[in-house]
């Protein structure tokens, strides 16, 4: 990454009267911790931010361009879900072998579909390597992935007694497994996206993306971890590219590392089979296949036009893509849980997290996830990405950064956006009232 000195950076898109203090700090973020990056915000029906910007000097960076959004898939394969309850043929409460029979092999009989959505189903890890061939579309009907599911056995690892663990990747390839039996045309979540969301909402958002799409991709960078450990040390006047102070980041690795060691005593194999490293996130192999939990690729504008849907109840212009029951269900019951000692969180049962005001005894982590961002919606993904809606104000926000900060583990880098969005539309709301 290029120091703040030799930076050159020019902004293009536009925000709308009452939202300038955001063009003003994209414009600071991208001289100080950007790459490329995306943002997009829908305030009540309207685009009221669009921004993008390339420090590289990439001119096939554009509003256009689609990036791996990792784990911010999750709300993505959610809102699938929900549709599946929108139709009448899947219950949250329900038992998943109520749909997959052969799931409740080797003690998991019990299982709910809300159980899954809400990291809850002991399956973080499978005892079994994938090839990356296993999840391309054709793989998964023909069952590669499914079969290796099936002979899963639960494992809950929490000393506390909490069932939840973070399932990284896990949640959307059983997920994808529910959602193709149900589907009355035995589509997978990436067929389903295509064809049901991002087609009629003319959203560039992919779960599994095609040969003749991958000149759209704009790859991630890692910012590296040494990179990461020296910035933080310096102080913000200084021109600090991450967010947070050393004091901050090992705090944060001190939480993580009971559940790391846990999974080095499990010995867990590799998630796919002859890979190491990171470096396979930008591989077509792995682009093509569908791993909704880690690995959509969107636009910022994509992404924001479908938060802006979720937003509005599930509605936009005059189509429905969830019922109004669905909708509700998918957003009802949060239950508060430490998610693997790194924070607590109130996933709801259709699987998506409830941003609360914090209390007098929540704990940092907890402030560092919710502060900021209270009253949304959805999840985020590694490194940094944000989709995520806030029904009572009706947004739709989404920020697409291609600079992966690993450290930043709650997306505190785009919640800055969130924050001042709130601010914004705060100010805008006592105008109109004076």
């Amino acid at each position: 990454m290029k120091s703040t000195t030799e930076k050159k950076c020019q902004i293009h898109g536009m925000v709308e009267p009452g939202f300038e203090s955001i063009k003003q700090l994209y414009e600071h973020n991208m001289q100080t911790t950007e790459e490329n990056s995306q943002l997009c915000v829908y305030y009540q029906g309207d685009k009221v931010v669009d921004l993008w910007a390339s420090t590289t000097e990439d001119d096939n960076f554009s509003p256009d361009s689609i990036i791996n959004i990792f784990s911010s898939g999750k709300s993505l394969e959610a809102i699938a879900m929900a549709s599946l309850v929108s139709k009448g043929l899947l219950s949250y409460d329900a038992k998943i072998t109520q749909y997959w029979p052969e799931f409740g092999a080797n003690g998991k009989e019990e299982l709910t579909v809300a159980d899954l959505m809400r990291h809850e189903a002991g399956l973080a890890n499978f005892d079994t390597s994938l090839e990356m061939e296993d999840l391309f579309t054709e793989s998964i009907k023909k069952n590669n992935v499914g079969r290796i599911i099936e002979s899963q056995a639960q494992i809950y690892a929490s000393p506390d007694g909490s069932k939840r663990q973070y399932h990284a990747l896990t949640r959307g390839w059983i997920a994808n497994e529910v959602f193709r039996r149900v589907d009355p045309t035995g589509r997978t979540i990436g067929e389903f996206l295509r064809e049901d969301i991002s087609n009629p909402l003319k959203a560039d958002t992919i779960i599994g993306v095609k040969k003749h799409e991958i000149s759209q991709i704009s790859e991630v960078t890692p910012l590296g971890f040494g990179t990461q450990f020296l910035e933080s040390l310096k102080p913000k006047f200084l021109g600090r590219v991450t967010p947070h102070n050393i004091a901050q980041i090992i705090g944060s690795i001190i939480k993580l590392v009971p559940s790391i060691y846990k999974k080095v005593k499990a010995g867990n194999p590799p998630v796919f089979s002859g890979i190491t490293g990171i470096g396979f996130i930008n591989t077509p192999s792995f682009t093509m296949g569908e791993t909704p939990s880690a690995n959509t690729f969107s636009s910022a504008r994509g992404l924001a036009k479908i938060a802006a849907m979720m937003s509005a109840g599930g509605k936009w212009e005059g189509t429905e893509y969830l019922s109004e029951q669905a909708w509700k269900a998918m957003h009802e019951n949060p239950v508060k849980a430490d998610m693997g000692g790194l924070t607590i969180t109130r996933f709801t049962q259709g699987g998506i997290d409830s941003f609360t005001t914090c209390t007098p005894d929540s704990t940092h982590s907890e402030r560092a996830l919710n502060q900021g961002r209270e009253g949304f919606y959805g999840w985020m993904g590694f490194g940094g990405s944000i989709f995520q809606w806030h029904p009572e104000l009706d947004i739709g926000f989404s920020f697409v950064p291609t600079t992966l900060h690993a450290l930043d583990f709650l997306n505190e880098r785009g919640k800055r956006y969130q924050t001042e969005i709130l601010n914004c539309i705060a100010k805008i709301s006592k105008q109109k009232k004076s």
